[in-house]
């Protein structure tokens, strides 16, 4: 029986026998390595032949299972990437005279020789489209993100669930999968790092164990992607496309799917981008309504940077060179970084349809790494429609603060995006931060009663904002406001948005407010 280190030596002189046999045929190759396949690069194709390695998350040691993975591969990534992959391939021959298999379907006998390999024939990757590349060269926008969380969560709500009586995503499992990667970190400052992220993973567990339970009876556990960072989602046809998703563990793909969410906006922030982060998050929280999730999220994310480590760690150590991937140190920094962030507070909007409440909220928002929820939205979620009737503002407030409090618990900045035009409703928001002991500011957002009719007419036509108000609820509600009182003053930043917005001076003011102490009834 030959040992693996033979095995991926003779799997490599067969790559590079391909390699040869397609240049000398005239078509330019070349060759990607990840730490665990061969990907050749040849004219409009690519074949991806699996390693002959096997590691504790994997098994591609015998032919028998890099087949079997290579036709899961295929049905997997069909699901988001249906023009990407196009067939599973055999290779026949010798490991010196190959012949590469053209995917149309050619008969199976010995005449045509046997069979020593298998690859997944894929349509060839445009040239620097990953969104990792994007990323360097300043080419990926806030709209490419928001269009790609919300295609994200079309995805996740259609996605399998699990059969009955699986064991897939329970607290034990979560826990297992997230302190496994530390053992490939390599001895020294990697390794006591890993211990701490070790400790973390293992206090967070009893806190998180029952909501992980409860997302899982409540369907949030499906087949997704597994595997979500910037080097497998490339632009196609002018859209951002997932790839490339796990296919050698059910483990690994059939998880939370705010774990596959979270692995998205983690590697934004290791790149740098936590403003695109945020972007993200909030687009795909605003699809999936999903705020319930948001104190396992945090998790999810270091989780998802100790992975990152931990494949960087394996390249380092095959000598494996990716020209545009992050070091394993960065990763792990990270990580260390989300345990200790804990930044709980609260913004409320006020003001009149038109007065421009959204536009600001979601570039504060944006600068504070704030998760932000809208009552428009939120109405439409629950209701069916964008009607302002009395029950339904009672239920749509009460679905704000429970989301609130949901972020505030998290340690998570959170912007009520909403009229906040009485009294009672200011409060109750303003009791949801007392509760929490966090700092609490109102967000009043002006302009002139024409600039407002102007705003909503052009809204209302348009029809492409969840917002129903038209200018006879603006006038409704004009007459119903409560002006805000002196004690709210003190914690009100104001803001004319018929001026230039100065986002920094709006966040930096919300920074600077104190804690609310218990002088709020709850």
């Amino acid at each position: 029986m030959i040992t693996e280190e033979q095995a991926l030596d003779r799997s490599t002189q067969l790559v590079d026998a391909l390699i040869d046999q397609l240049q000398r045929g005239g078509t330019p190759t070349r060759l990607v390595q990840t730490h665990i396949s061969w990907v050749l690069l040849a004219g409009e194709f690519a074949w991806k032949i699996k390693k002959p390695v096997r590691f504790g998350f994997l098994d591609f040691s015998t032919l028998a299972l890099r087949q079997r993975y290579c036709e899961e591969e295929l049905r997997v990534n069909r699901r988001l990437a249906p023009a990407l992959y196009l067939a599973v391939v055999p290779i026949r021959g010798t490991v010196e005279a190959p012949r590469l298999g053209n995917g149309a379907g050619e008969p199976d006998d010995e005449a045509h020789g046997e069979v020593i390999e298998f690859a997944v024939k894929m349509q060839r990757l445009p040239d620097d489209a990953l969104a990792s590349e994007e990323l360097l060269r300043e080419a990926l926008s806030a709209d490419d993100v928001v269009r790609f969380a919300q295609r994200l969560a079309a995805f996740h709500r259609e996605a399998a669930t699990p059969a009955p009586g699986n064991t897939y995503a329970t607290p034990e499992r979560i826990v297992a999968a997230a302190l496994g990667p530390l053992a490939a970190l390599p001895a020294g400052e990697p390794a006591a790092q890993g211990v701490d992220l070790a400790r973390w993973f293992e206090a967070q567990a009893p806190l998180l164990a029952p909501l992980w339970t409860a997302r899982r009876a409540h369907s949030r556990v499906r087949e997704c992607h597994g595997d979500l960072h910037l080097d497998n989602v490339v632009r196609l046809g002018g859209e951002l496309t997932a790839f490339d998703g796990i296919e050698f563990d059910d483990g690994l793909r059939f998880i939370d799917v705010l774990s596959d969410a979270g692995f998205l906006a983690m590697d934004l922030q290791a790149h740098r981008r936590p403003d695109l982060a945020t972007v993200f998050l909030n687009a795909y929280l605003e699809v999936t309504g999903d705020y319930d999730g948001l104190p396992v999220l945090r998790f999810y994310m270091v989780y998802r940077a100790v992975v990152r480590a931990m494949v960087a760690t394996l390249r380092e150590a095959q000598g494996v060179r990716a020209p545009h991937a992050l070091p394993a140190a960065d990763y792990l920094a990270l990580a260390l970084r989300l345990t200790r962030q804990w930044d709980p507070r609260l913004l409320i909007t006020h003001g009149l349809p038109g007065s421009g409440k959204s536009f600001v909220s979601q570039r504060v928002a944006t600068a504070c790494g704030a998760i932000r929820v809208r009552s428009d939205v939120e109405r439409r979620r629950m209701l069916g429609s964008g009607r302002y009737a009395e029950v339904d503002s009672s239920a749509v407030y009460a679905r704000l603060r429970a989301v609130a409090m949901s972020a505030l618990e998290a340690g998570d900045p959170v912007v009520v995006d909403a009229a906040c035009l009485q009294r009672g409703q200011r409060d109750a928001l303003r009791a949801v931060a007392a509760a929490a002991k966090a700092p609490f500011a109102i967000l009043d957002c002006t302009a002139r009663d024409e600039v407002l009719r102007e705003r909503v007419s052009a809204r209302t036509a348009a029809g492409t904002d969840a917002s129903e108000a038209d200018t006879a609820v603006l006038d409704l509600l004009r007459e119903r406001r409560v002006p805000l009182q002196p004690d709210e003053l003190e914690r009100t930043i104001r803001v004319d948005t018929e001026q230039p917005i100065a986002t920094g001076a709006i966040a930096a003011a919300w920074l600077r407010m104190a804690p609310v102490g218990d002088e709020v009834d709850g």
